[in-house]
């Protein structure tokens, strides 16, 4: 298969994502500033979820322009990481909804957890498919990042249970870590002069 349609039909699911996640933004019952404070846990767990499906769209970009061709095991993994990402919106939805509860905040946490370990399992595919000796695995090296967001992740899953906030702050941490797609993968894209 053409890594082309993998890669637009990727494109497609992750706006799908997005839309689904701003569709549940709903306006403030009233006119205040007050009114409008009540929206704002809502908003920031949107804002969070927001980054976070735009730094794997980034990085999938990335990726896929050192990929010469897709097997069907690559689909398969890529299907994989697609499917975890399109449970973000739900988790997005129930920690706006309850942002100071603890199953909602160690579920938004297991909701982008699952996405990490699937990113891992697709990069893995892509090495496994393409040779150690890969442009990707030579732009990856150890994987600092990837090896640590997991264990970030899981460590907010249980810090839930004692303090939500701190759950919350390593989330975002993680995004921060993410935020400048993979400067590793980005300079051994060949460059077209």
């Amino acid at each position: 298969m053409e890594k082309d349609r993998l890669a637009a039909f990727s494109d497609g699911v992750i706006a799908v994502i997005i839309t689904i996640m701003v569709l549940d933004l709903k306006i403030p019952h009233g006119t205040s500033l007050t009114a409008l404070a009540t929206a704002a846990p809502t908003f920031v767990s949107y804002i969070l979820s927001f980054v976070y499906v735009a730094i794997y769209w980034n990085n999938h970009h990335h990726f896929f322009q050192l990929v010469p061709r897709v097997t069907g095991a690559i689909l398969w993994a890529n299907l994989h990481l697609l499917f975890w990402l399109s449970l973000i919106p739900f988790a997005t939805a129930w920690l706006g909804a309850h942002h100071t509860a603890p199953i909602p905040t160690a579920l938004y946490g297991l909701a982008l957890l699952m996405p990490a370990i699937a990113w891992y399992i697709l990069q893995t595919t892509i090495i496994r498919a393409q040779g150690n000796n890969s442009a990707l695995s030579k732009a990856l090296g150890r994987d600092l990042k990837g090896k640590t967001s997991p264990i970030l992740y899981t460590t907010g899953i249980i810090l839930a249970f004692i303090n939500t906030t701190l759950a919350d702050a390593l989330y975002a941490l993680v995004a921060l870590l993410w935020l400048i797609p993979d400067r590793r993968v980005e300079q051994a894209i060949p460059r077209e002069d």
